[in-house]
């Protein structure tokens, strides 16, 4: 849609320069075609717009304001010079008019050529799926990112089955570094339609950017990017690593416990207390009375899933995890003579494990170089139910939605190009991941699950 507008756009700016050339050189013509060709410009992408197939419509926001600006100004010198301006248009400036207006109109299109018309998948549930939002407060906690005190606050998005019968488990999602609570949308959407309630997490300063109560974005920090991008450096020690990784696991921990020990107090007592920030607070309570708490899930991605590795290890009303192509930060628990050392304990909950086939063979031979298991190989061999699966030709964002919004976004973080059809890799990953939780979260079905794709 956004290519099919542009190459409009520039076909009626061209039919404008013609026709000045030919039949409309006069000043006055020119004011005239010119507010025709704006008004026509803004109407055609108003009708792009409004069509129901059109989503993500924010992706045109710049260029409708930019388009809007330029016809209220063609409109009124028109208007104001249609008696009075005199004499022949110049060619140069007319040609210069035509490449000021490609130009300002390619750039405010920019969103719209990165981002797709995405709106998910398609769902394989009975259920159609509802959504609502929230920001839990966290008083015991101030957000060491700011500088004023305030409380740590952690948005959480929830995505429901539209029925009033029944109650679903819960599944709680992570996303990774510099990720967003939208990252795997058709995985969430899927599970509700399946029947479960998702709870899809942002983690303020970790995620791309997010809201907080008084409605501010809040960007990713500067300095926790700095941090992600050379952690593997050359010079960095197994010492240094683990004190860093450390520090931002034990903000995503805590975020996502305070989650979900506000979702079960608010589960027990049927209301809302002080830690909950929502315009929604009739579908909120909405949700959490549909939700089982007696069966819950953990997943993520990346940092995400490291995140649900831990916390399903601390917490005893877990039931299921699942970690999509993150290295399981949280079971290091200390370093000794430059080698991690692991919890003694087996991991106690059932844990599927997503890789990339690279990532898998390079695994193989960090533990041969090093003389002892790679974290997430000794997780996956000491649990209680615990599987690698791993797939062939794919990136880190394949895990997630990102490709198929943005494959201009996907490929400049992997830096190269996926050998799969995104479409059919997240159809296949939302099957297994809904395979895993129908198992252990409901008690249905056979675990189908391959060990290599």
């Amino acid at each position: 849609m956004s290519k099919a507008f542009f190459i409009f756009f520039i076909v009626i700016e061209l039919v404008q320069v013609v026709l000045t050339f030919t039949k409309a050189r006069e000043k006055a013509a020119w004011l005239k075609t010119r507010t025709v060709v704006r008004l026509i410009e803004v109407l055609t992408l108003i009708g792009v717009v409004v069509v129901p197939s059109t989503h993500m419509k924010w992706r045109f926001a710049v260029c409708m304001v930019i388009l809007i600006i330029r016809l209220l100004v063609a409109g009124i010198a028109w208007l104001a010079g249609r008696n009075k301006a005199a004499g022949l248009k110049n060619r140069v400036l007319i040609v210069l008019s035509f490449i000021f207006s490609f130009i300002i109109v390619t750039l405010s299109l920019v969103p719209a050529f990165v981002f797709t018309n995405y709106d998910g998948l398609q769902t394989t549930g009975e259920f159609d799926v509802k959504a609502a939002s929230a920001i839990l407060v966290d008083e015991s906690r101030t957000d060491t990112f700011e500088n004023d005190g305030s409380f740590r606050e952690v948005p959480v998005h929830f995505y429901y089955p539209d029925t009033d019968n029944g109650t679903y488990p819960l599944v709680v999602f992570s996303h990774g570094a510099f990720g967003y609570y939208q990252s795997n949308f058709s995985t969430y959407e899927e599970l509700a339609s399946n029947g479960y309630v998702v709870a899809a997490l942002d983690h303020p300063h970790h995620s791309f950017f997010t809201t907080d109560t008084q409605g501010s974005t809040i960007i990713v920090d500067r300095s926790f990017i700095d941090e992600v991008m050379h952690i593997n450096d050359a010079d960095s020690t197994e010492e240094q690593i683990f004190n860093t990784t450390k520090e931002w696991m034990k903000l995503r921990v805590d975020d996502e416990n305070f989650v979900l020990d506000t979702i079960e107090d608010a589960k027990k007592s049927g209301t809302l207390n002080n830690a909950w920030y929502t315009e929604q607070a009739d579908d909120v309570l909405n949700v959490l009375k549909m939700t089982d708490t007696e069966k819950i899930g953990l997943m993520g991605h990346s940092l995400g899933g490291a995140t649900s590795t831990s916390v399903g290890r601390e917490r005893s009303d877990i039931d299921a995890v699942i970690d999509l192509d993150g290295t399981m930060l949280g079971e290091r628990i200390s370093v000794t003579d430059g080698k991690y050392d692991y919890y003694d304990e087996p991991y106690p909950v059932p844990i599927l494990d997503f890789t990339k086939e690279q990532d898998y063979n390079d695994r193989e031979q960090y533990e041969i170089e090093n003389a002892y298991a790679y974290v997430n190989d000794y997780v996956i061999e000491n649990a209680k139910d615990g599987r690698t699966v791993v797939f062939s030709g794919v990136l880190h964002m394949d895990f997630t939605d990102l490709p198929l919004i943005s494959p201009t976004l996907a490929s400049m973080l992997d830096e190269g190009q996926s050998e799969v059809d995104n479409t059919e890799f997240m159809t296949l990953i939302n099957g297994i991941v809904l395979n895993w939780f129908d198992y252990y979260l409901k008690g249905e079905g056979m675990l189908d699950i391959q060990a290599n794709y």
